[in-house]
């Protein structure tokens, strides 16, 4: 798998403070700890659509092969969908990253981090789910 894919366990985990309330948190830990748990949603999601991706380039390529019409020596669906992935997960940490250090240090970067992942891991994921559906 190309992201870490959390354990169930852990998205089912109850709040560290059993107070906590991800519907409207309220101090910063507790904002940090949801926007952690929003992210671990979205990576999840995008490991499902990653497999049902994977599988539509690999089922392209063997299409691919078999028309003897179409003779190319270029990387074929799956392995540029890889390539394409894991540099989409450097670009993604790197960016996130960089967003945190408007907070740099403080207890405000996980929170920055954690919504940026969240944003481009969604945005990533609709993408995968749109080059399964494509047509080529």
């Amino acid at each position: 798998m190309l992201t870490l894919l959390a354990p169930l366990a852990m998205m089912q985990a109850a709040p560290p403070n059993a107070d906590w309330n991800c519907e409207e948190p309220t101090r910063q830990q507790e904002m940090n700890w949801c926007a952690a748990q929003e992210y671990e949603k979205a990576d999840l999601a995008l490991n499902r659509q990653w497999k049902e991706t994977a599988a539509a380039m690999k089922a392209r390529d063997v299409a691919w092969q078999d028309n003897s019409m179409r003779p190319d020596a270029r990387p074929g669906f799956f392995a540029s969908l890889l390539e394409a992935q894991r540099a989409w997960l450097k670009f993604r940490d790197a960016h996130c990253r960089l967003d945190g250090y408007y907070a740099r240090g403080g207890s405000l970067e996980p929170l920055l981090v954690s919504t940026c992942r969240t944003a481009l891991t969604e945005m990533r994921t609709r993408e995968l789910r749109e080059l399964a559906q494509a047509n080529p």
